[in-house]
């Protein structure tokens, strides 16, 4: 369905105001900042949206219901489950990789909303986080030894913070790093390196 002229206009203002929140944070920043920024008046951000708490809310309800309905599709294709995992993680690292602003604020801003949002916004991470868990519950044969929440967290932790130090222009692909990080989790460097390397 072809997003309406007001639709349109409001996501344009939350790509601003991510990028603005990820350069100075949200709590430094003011909503005539943010008017200033995206070329508004005050009145004319707020036929758009209540206040900057709201603002904050629909940037990370929509990367994470984006992120979600993404994998929910590239993992529906695989055919075993070491596959839908390899599904998952390329399309997480290239979706961030589009979305490096709304990465960063999620990571920086998560206990920055209200009370009363942030609970939605946790429902999300939790159904999100449930379906790596329950995809690395498929593996066969079975992960020994680790806990597949702990592996869960663990690859999150190597994919959420590359807003830190890649560049999607950079001679690194967005692709190609999804594909490293598969190799990575699922192989391991000892794997690659002669026995007793490492």
């Amino acid at each position: 369905m072809a997003l309406t002229s007001y639709d349109q206009r409001r996501e344009q203002l939350l790509h601003i105001a991510a990028s603005v929140f990820a350069a100075k944070g949200y709590h430094c920043t003011t909503m005539r900042e943010l008017a200033r920024t995206t070329g508004m008046s005050l009145a004319g951000m707020y036929h758009y949206v209540a206040g900057k708490d709201e603002l904050l809310y629909l940037i990370q309800q929509r990367s994470f219901s984006g992120v979600i309905a993404g994998a929910e599709r590239a993992i529906a294709s695989g055919t075993y489950p070491a596959e839908r995992i390899e599904r998952f993680i390329f399309h997480h690292v290239t979706f961030f990789a589009r979305h490096m602003n709304e990465m960063k604020v999620l990571s920086h801003e998560a206990g920055s909303l209200s009370e009363e949002r942030i609970e939605g916004i946790n429902a999300l991470k939790r159904r999100y986080v449930d379906m790596l868990v329950g995809l690395l519950r498929q593996l066969d044969p079975p992960i020994e030894d680790i806990d597949p929440r702990v592996a869960a967290y663990a690859l999150f932790g190597m994919m959420n913070w590359i807003y830190t130090w890649y560049d999607p222009s950079g001679e690194v692909s967005p692709e190609s790093l999804a594909t490293q990080y598969t190799q990575l989790f699922l192989n391991g460097i000892k794997s690659q390196v002669p026995h007793g390397g490492l």
